[in-house]
């Protein structure tokens, strides 16, 4: 296959990422101003709805997508996802109802899940073994843009304007910006290929309905029980190491090191910024280093991060320190468990049970972020950010043990 051309399709497809990265993020720029406008802001468990309801439907989109992905393509399924991403950005801005604004985001996250699933495993069954790592990478690349960009809308949008103006109509704006990617993407994805695999499996007689049933029942068998608790904590961990509430729940972190609100969309741009660049140092490192040493460093290097970050909010540092600690937070995570587990996640299933196996880890990842975002307010309203963080350590300890010994190394082996 011509390189341009694996390369254009391989970032087509990553563009599912990009508008993941953005529609996850967006919320949490948006969160100062929809909490006024629906008058939530001393209600965690409110808050924590409107933060979870997207994940919601990531949960069905991810449950979904594996076996739609077998049975129809994964062409189509990414495509779907782009229509879902355009009504949700447009539903999200319009209503005025707290009901109706929950299902909008809902309807994104469906597509979420859906692109978080199909993705990275059509970038894997297109691309050559040998930089097959460094294509999966690109998918977490456009993830961080998507969030990096999420981020300076958010800031552009929200920085300096009027309470009255922001409340009503700013966060309105930050959704609706995604329109634009998510049209552009569903324009693109009529020219890129349908995926190898799912071609071959076709000629083969394909999945029907009844055989996508088995091979889900399938991943419970001996032969494959242990590979699929290995992508099941894999997937889970790479949400509960709690980098992810830096993003969602930024408002609260970055106000508890002693900011205010316009100094908090500079300092979310500044972990934007960081994301971006240390995505870039995991996709030269990828294949030279592998891919259990990096999930190795990312796990070991959160746990330290987080015990001095909490650390710090118990003795009550604040100003550039904390901002120092939550940028090396972000900058660990995306070089190593950011991308990493998107890598593993697409490679370590045969191809029999790959589409279903993926959606399963999807599904599987989706619940651990469901419950980390839902659970953060009520965590930190009772433990303060002290106590959240050494938490996030304690389990970035348990799971560097866990990968040390369980985790195999899959760099330069042929997928199947």
């Amino acid at each position: 296959m011509n390189k341009f051309f694996l390369f254009f399709i391989c970032m087509v497809s990553a563009m599912g990422g990009l508008l993941f990265g953005y529609d996850w993020v967006v919320i949490g720029g948006a969160k100062p101003f929809y909490e006024m406008f629906f008058e939530i802001g001393n209600d965690p468990i409110m808050q924590g709805v409107a933060m979870t309801t997207a994940l919601v439907g990531c949960l069905v989109g991810a449950m979904i997508a594996g076996g739609l992905a077998d049975r129809y393509g994964r062409k189509p399924l990414l495509m779907l996802s782009a229509v879902l991403f355009t009504v949700s950005a447009l539903a999200t801005g319009w209503y005025d109802d707290f009901t109706m604004f929950n299902i909008a985001r809902f309807i994104g996250g469906v597509g979420i899940g859906v692109a978080s699933a199909l993705s990275p495993m059509y970038i894997a069954e297109v691309s050559p073994a040998d930089i097959r790592g460094r294509m999966v990478s690109l998918n977490q690349m456009t993830i961080v843009l998507g969030i990096l960009a999420a981020q300076v809308v958010n800031m552009l949008i929200g920085t300096g304007v009027e309470e009255d103006w922001g409340r009503e109509w700013g966060w309105r704006w930050m959704f609706w910006a995604e329109t634009v990617p998510a049209g552009l993407f569903l324009i693109l994805s009529f020219f890129i290929p349908e995926s190898p695999v799912f071609l071959r499996n076709k000629e083969n007689g394909g999945m029907e309905k009844k055989e996508s049933s088995i091979s889900f029942k399938t991943l419970f068998r001996s032969q494959y029980r242990n590979i699929l608790l290995l992508g099941l904590f894999i997937a889970v961990f790479q949400q509960w190491c709690g980098t992810n509430v830096i993003f969602n729940y930024a408002q609260e972190i970055f106000i508890s090191a002693g900011f205010d609100v316009d100094g908090m969309f500079i300092n979310i741009v500044i972990t934007g910024i960081a994301n971006v660049l240390f995505t870039f140092v995991a996709m030269g490192t990828v294949e030279r280093w592998g891919r259990r040493t990096l999930m190795l460093i990312g796990a070991g290097g959160l746990c330290m991060i987080y015990f001095i970050l909490g650390t710090c909010y118990f003795i009550q540092v604040t100003g550039v320190m904390m901002v120092v600690l939550v940028v090396a937070a972000i900058s660990c995570y995306a070089m190593t468990l950011g991308p990493i587990t998107w890598v593993l996640l697409s490679e370590i299933f045969p191809a029999r049970i790959r589409g279903i196996a993926m959606g399963t880890c999807t599904f599987a990842l989706w619940v651990g972020c469901c419950t980390l975002t839902f659970s953060f307010p009520s965590m930190n309203a009772a433990l303060g950010s002290s106590g959240s963080f050494w938490i996030y350590s304690a389990i970035c300890l348990c799971a560097f043990i866990f990968l040390f010994k369980r985790c195999p190394e899959t760099k330069g082996r042929e997928l199947e």
